[in-house]
């Protein structure tokens, strides 16, 4: 525990056999009370190495996204009595060498959620972010700022923490179960006036390294302007979709089911 809170990992998967151990091996396991990954029905061996890593692991039956991943990977993590909640991904992109630094930046209450950033410090074109993919951040981040008021540097980072008050609060259950699910959150913090707070992350693009395709991130690029747009509308009064005082938070009644712990 820091500052008396438990923190949780969670590590949303889907065929990450190859990076798994590697990302594992290099969490501080004393900043880390408990991880916890969630399997979104691999067809690979990721449950398997897993179960031989000892981390408690839920799988899902079917695919459910991975905006429905994260959505098992929080109850489950609330469930457990997580304080802090820190979302990395097995796939060995982000460091988890930096889980400290997110961490104590909500630890001792300076901020609700922690992005890390690779937009801060020039080293996403330096590990190796396509270039398109980098000017699209960049543009996607700019209009988002516009129409949010805001001044983030990186949207669109997998590399993320949270707080329980946080995760308790915001209508998850309603947000989307693909990938732009990670905007609405960014988008709802803002909208329920929490503090998010970013550091610098070092990025790393290779083989093994989860990506989405160029049709996928096209989708979610329009995905991205339309979450900002009904923010925006939102804040004018015009309320929709998770922007709404009756939008479902996630369910924690019932018992999580892991297929091994």
């Amino acid at each position: 525990m820091i500052n008396n809170k438990k923190v949780v990992v969670i590590m949303p998967a889907y065929n990450a056999e190859k990076t798994l151990k590697q990302t594992y091996d290099e969490i501080y396991k004393d900043f880390v009370d408990e991880v916890i990954l969630v399997d979104d029905n691999s067809q690979d061996n990721t449950k398997l190495v897993s179960k031989e890593l000892n981390i408690k692991t839920i799988v899902h039956k079917e695919n459910k996204g991975y905006g429905g991943n994260q959505k098992s990977c929080y109850k489950a993590a609330l469930k457990s009595g997580a304080d802090i909640v820190v979302m990395l991904h097995p796939d060995y992109q982000y460091t988890p060498k930096l889980i400290p630094a997110i961490v104590c930046m909500m630890a001792f209450e300076q901020y609700d959620a922690v992005l890390a950033s690779r937009m801060l410090g020039n080293s996403a074109l330096k590990g190796g972010m396509p270039f398109y993919k980098f000017v699209a951040n960049k543009f996607l981040t700019g209009f988002e700022n516009l129409l949010t008021g805001e001044k983030l540097s990186e949207y669109h980072t997998g590399f993320r923490g949270f707080t329980r008050k946080v995760l308790e609060n915001l209508p998850l259950a309603d947000c989307d179960d693909d990938f732009i699910f990670d905007n609405e959150m960014i988008a709802l913090l803002f909208y329920n006036n929490y503090k998010i707070g970013e550091l610098s992350c070092p990025t790393k693009y290779f083989k093994e390294a989860s990506s989405i395709n160029f049709a996928r991130s096209c989708k979610y690029g329009f995905g991205v302007l339309g979450v900002s747009l009904l923010y925006r509308l939102a804040k004018m009064g015009l309320k929709s979709k998770i922007f709404k005082p009756n939008a479902a938070k996630l369910d924690l009644s019932a018992d999580v089911e892991y297929y091994f712990q």
